[in-house]
């Protein structure tokens, strides 16, 4: 018995001793870091990366907060009241520590009968000021220690009313509103001083869950106005207000006046380009230990606003009023599309959060309620009441588009358009993981290989079906005899590109693909030949920039350099190159693809926008006209439209790529060689080599040939050209990973 006891003894002095131990180590920041008094009165505001276009004007800003400091006497009182009432009741009579509320949650542990939380004001301030709150429970414990520890250093130094300002400086309250006079703009349009009662009550009610308590939606406005109510019991509880002034407040209605802070992400110069930069610097973050919302970073940019402008310009002209709108019987055909596109709303995962189940979901989203949808009016939005099931159906309908501009010898990107409103469609259609099929803007790619391994342009090609060994005779279209390589080319004859692609081999194509930087899956199937494979905008673009580099491929790169917040370089950026062809194949190249826009799909370029000087190019068209292509260069800019809507079954009937994408094209070189600060007024052809002097047209098809030949093609070809752009839909079984039912 007496060992016993002695042993408890010694375990209880042990435990003090051990525990005051950990409190020392904790505070000396032995266990991690702990800040000195003076950063935590004077929180150390994170400073912004700011992002630079190439002409040095800064064109956005990456930061997590957006804080607006006021002083104690800038606050209305009932603010005050609310939060003590709610959050601490006993916050003038503690230390920081409230052993009172530590032991009630305690006793509501044990009985299974919570009666709310331990952690006082000051405590809630240490934890928002360490910035903490780790999911592990040992590392948890850890900092609930440390908190207390600076809870109790806070009440030494601080006044209380220099907490509570401190505090309602620091919390969050949604819609990138840190602080109370953000949250009082935000949600009231007013100042913190300016706040009613039961305004003040909303918002204090909010500090248990922004999102959960966000009074802006209307799904949640009953559970708002509940914990809104609370508030003010609380106030009577702790004779703020009395009992009749709290029942005339909770019988007013939830009064708003919302005006959300300004997200710059969807305004300003280049946002796609923007969001994909944001990415790019944080994976160098990693690697380089810095934080690109924080650590102040200068991030210089290849973008160039004059040009940005222009492409902004030529996609809205281009794409304007055009929709694709599905009727019910073809969405009821595409349930599984229009499910998996409403589990990717905020709404369905805010609903998830609420713990809702699935048949209660799809009741609110057949519920008709208020909302903003994008219209192509001078505001690009509208207020309308419709069922959420039908505003993804009718945004689904806005026919999409993606734009990129580059130099082709020094990789940067110059322009850079995602879709066609960032606010209301953030996917990206440029970047390298958004993929569609990409048509005949493949071939030249083809046609190329086949170049570089001897091949004449001028040789002629059979138009007849072809047997490929376990996939049966192909014939995609119509055309049977035989052309020149460059005509075929000019011209997008499918049957020609198929019998070039026996030529040099299906493997040997997908490697070369693969050599060029198209690093999506593409399948050794004949059909590879005629762009059957989803591809992205920028590895396309890459791909091409072999011709006007004279067989130089290189890489697009979006930032020249990053430098510190006090001006010192961190690193520079050059773009990644390779020689992938000679210059001889990629001159010839370069003459066959002008055959595109002097005599072939893509001929009215020239005339109907005036481009001037040579130009080369190819367009591009997939089955039932669901995407639209051209990719085009001249000897200084290489650039590639798409125009499709996101769900290819909807965009049925989009038009060619000489209707639907090259006007994007047309429209951005317009302008672009109109302004001669450019550089690009000046008429430029491209350089013949010297190695390439006394060859004969058939090694280099020139304008004389190409017109000599669309002669012949107009006796071949008869009246067959509408569908030679696009893959045929008689090549169902190699359209690997593709739903055909969308193309027929």
């Amino acid at each position: 018995m007496k060992r016993s006891i002695k042993f408890l003894w010694w375990s209880l002095i042990l435990g003090i001793i051990g525990f005051n131990a950990l409190i020392w180590m904790i505070n000396e920041g032995w266990l991690g870091y702990m800040p000195k008094m003076a950063e935590l009165e004077n929180p150390k505001s994170a400073t912004a990366s700011e992002l630079y276009s190439a002409e040095g004007a800064m064109i956005g800003k990456y930061y997590l907060e957006n804080r607006n400091p006021v002083t104690y006497n800038e606050i209305a009182p009932c603010v005050i009241d609310a939060l003590v009432a709610t959050e601490d009741e006993r916050f003038y009579k503690h230390s920081g520590i409230d052993p009172e509320a530590i032991g009630r949650a305690l006793f509501g542990m044990v009985t299974f009968n919570p009666k709310g939380g331990a952690s006082t004001i000051t405590q809630q301030l240490a934890k928002q000021l360490l910035e903490q709150g780790s999911r592990n429970f040992m590392e948890r414990i850890l900092e609930k220690l440390k908190e207390q520890i600076v809870a109790v250093k806070l009440e030494k130094n601080l006044t209380k009313q220099e907490i509570l300002t401190l505090y309602l400086n620091t919390v969050p309250w949604g819609y990138n509103s840190f602080g109370i006079k953000s949250a009082a703009k935000t949600y009231f349009n007013k100042t913190p001083k300016q706040l009613k009662i039961e305004e003040a009550a909303l918002l204090i009610g909010m500090l248990k869950g922004s999102s959960r308590y966000n009074p802006t939606k209307e799904s949640k406005q009953q559970l708002v106005l509940d914990r809104r109510n609370t508030v003010l019991d609380q106030m009577v509880k702790n004779l703020k207000i009395s009992a009749a002034e709290a029942q005339a407040l909770k019988e007013k209605p939830i009064d708003l006046d919302f005006s959300p802070m300004s997200d710059t992400h969807h305004e300003g110069v280049a946002p796609y380009f923007r969001q994909v930069v944001e990415q790019e610097v944080k994976n160098w973050c990693k690697k380089k230990g810095y934080n690109i919302y924080k650590d102040g970073l200068k991030i210089y940019t290849t973008i160039d606003t004059t040009m940005q402008a222009y492409a902004d310009n030529a996609v809205q002209k281009q794409m304007y009023g055009k929709t694709r709108f599905a009727s019910n019987r073809t969405w009821e055909k595409h349930k599984v599309s229009l499910m998996r596109a409403m589990k990717e709303t905020e709404r369905y995962r805010e609903l998830k959060k609420e713990g809702k189940s699935e048949d209660e979901i799809l009741k609110v989203f057949n519920t008709k309620t208020k909302m903003k949808v994008f219209a192509w009016n001078s505001r690009r939005e509208k207020d309308t009441i419709i069922t959420p099931i039908d505003s993804i159906k009718y945004m689904k309908g806005f026919v999409q588009t993606g734009f990129m501009v580059m130099d082709p010898a020094t990789g940067e990107v110059k322009a850079w358009v995602g879709g066609i409103n960032h606010k209301y469609f953030q996917f990206d259609h440029v970047n390298s993981n958004t993929k569609r099929q990409v048509g005949s803007t493949i071939k030249p790619l083809l046609y190329c290989l086949a170049v570089d391994n001897g091949y004449s342009p001028c040789m002629s090609v059979s138009l007849n079906p072809v047997m490929f060994p376990g996939h049966g005779w192909y014939g995609p279209d119509r055309s049977r005899g035989a052309m020149p390589m460059k005509t075929a080319l000019a011209f997008s004859k499918n049957n020609a590109t198929v019998n070039i692609l026996k030529l040099v081999g299906i493997e040997h194509f997908v490697k070369f693909l693969k050599l060029l930087g198209i690093d999506s899956k593409v399948n050794a199937y004949p059909s590879v030949c005629l762009g059957a494979d989803d591809i992205s905008i920028i590895e396309m673009l890459r791909a091409y920039t072999m011709f006007p580099n004279y067989g130089i491929n290189t890489k697009p790169i979006f930032i020249t350099r990053i430098e510190d917040r006090n001006g010192n370089v961190l690193e520079t950026f050059v773009p990644e190159r390779k020689e992938v062809i000679n210059e001889i194949t990629a001159y010839k190249m370069i003459r066959m693809m002008m055959g595109t826009v002097l005599i072939g799909t893509g001929k009215r370029l020239k005339p109907v926008w005036g481009i001037k000087g040579e130009c080369a190019g190819k367009t591009g068209t997939t089955n039932s006209e669901a995407d639209a292509w051209f990719i085009g260069y001249t000897p200084q800019l290489l650039a590639g439209a798409w125009v499709g809507c996101d769900d290819r079954f909807v965009g049925v009937g989009l038009g060619e790529g000489s209707r639907a994408a090259m006007p994007i094209w047309g429209e951005f070189f317009k302008r672009a060689q109109s302004n001669e600060k450019l550089g690009y007024a000046k008429v430029q052809e491209f350089e013949k080599p010297a190695v390439m002097e006394g060859l004969d047209e058939c090694d280099v098809a020139d304008q004389v040939s190409l017109q000599r030949a669309e002669a012949v093609m107009n006796v071949s070809r008869g009246e067959e050209t509408a569908d030679d752009d696009s893959p045929s839909e008689r090549w169902d079984n190699d359209n690997a990973g593709t739903d055909n039912e969308d193309y027929k």
